[in-house]
């Protein structure tokens, strides 16, 4: 699995190595079982603290996306097909959201937009 840290990015390193990880095991880049590196060797290869990699592990593993096994070390979880569902009905939200945004600030009915998502969904 690989992880590139932005220092320069305002998000935060465990907020970054967490959605990285995440968008690897959604997108099937990262089998179920598979094992992940350990937090201690991935904090090294990172050069941050254990603390910060410890944080994200957690996230992943309290959201379903890993499962830790005391001794062995952290593994991708089987992917639950609801909360992957769920995840992207979240996303599609928030794209949503920007839409309904950015259209109000162009004067664009609720109808020239629909026209439009059926022009770009008519294309694919």
């Amino acid at each position: 699995m690989r992880i590139l840290i932005n220092y320069k990015s305002g998000t935060p390193i465990y907020e970054q190595i967490y959605s990285q990880l995440k968008n690897q095991i959604i997108s099937g880049a990262a089998d179920a079982n598979e094992a992940l590196p350990s937090i201690r060797s991935l904090a090294k290869d990172l050069g941050i603290s254990v603390i910060t990699t410890k944080r994200a592990y957690d996230e992943l593993e309290r959201e379903g996306f890993i499962y830790t096994v005391a001794g062995k070390g952290s593994f991708v979880a089987q992917k639950n097909i609801t909360l992957l569902r769920e995840e992207n009905l979240r996303k599609i939200e928030q794209l949503m959201q920007q839409i309904n945004e950015l259209a109000a600030s162009c004067n664009l009915s609720r109808e020239e937009v629909t026209e439009m998502y059926m022009i770009i969904s008519e294309e694919e």
